[in-house]
């Protein structure tokens, strides 16, 4: 009997493991609903802001609720695509002055690390971010919006992450304007569909 009893529980667990294990999805990131953005707002002279966002990006991540700590993100984002609500300043950001768009048209972000909190809303992601040619290690402060079932079928997770970047470090020359407009504050929102 109680060998009976260990061999069922020994099944059942071994059951149970591919589940636990299916748990983990990759997300689509739903750049065509208009569920995601990747914005920044850096000073304006010490006087005011600037406020943009890049209107083209594509990537995904992967996410399991029950072992957060697991989760990755890759994302490219189409430099070319910046807008500010202003034609011209948005040429003089894309030239060779700051981000070179015609020699580096592309940004990307790739995660190598992701440090979640007891509850599993907040977190650290840490990765390589690349920016005008130039790859550095950066890290966002990451909270959990939420997870559940769509009205179209399918099921969805999405996530806010904040950074701030130091122009310089991305060889990105600043000297010339005041210190306030050296860094600058980025702000993610990504929404995913499970694949």
């Amino acid at each position: 009997m109680l060998k009976k009893t260990a061999l069922a529980t020994l099944i059942a667990a071994a059951s149970a493991m591919p589940l636990t294990q299916a748990q983990a999805a990759d997300y689509q990131i739903d750049t065509e609903g208009q569920h995601a953005f990747i914005q920044f707002k850096i000073s304006h002279l010490g006087y005011s802001y600037i406020l943009g966002d890049f209107k083209s990006f594509d990537g995904g991540f992967s996410y399991d609720p029950e072992s957060p700590d697991d989760a990755s993100v890759n994302v490219t984002v189409d430099v070319n695509s910046l807008e500010t609500n202003h034609a011209e300043r948005n040429k003089h950001i894309l030239s060779g002055d700051f981000l070179d768009a015609s020699k580096f048209p592309q940004a990307t972000f790739k995660s190598t690390g992701f440090d979640v909190d007891d509850d599993g809303d907040e977190a650290e992601m840490t990765g390589e971010l690349t920016i005008h040619g130039v790859t550095k290690s950066v890290t966002f402060e990451v909270d959990h919006i939420g997870g559940g079932d769509d009205p179209w079928g399918g099921y969805r997770q999405g996530f806010e992450a904040t950074t701030e970047l130091n122009l310089a470090d991305f060889d990105i020359d600043m000297s010339a304007f005041p210190e306030s407009m050296r860094t600058l504050e980025l702000y993610v929102v990504l929404e995913g569909i499970r694949q």
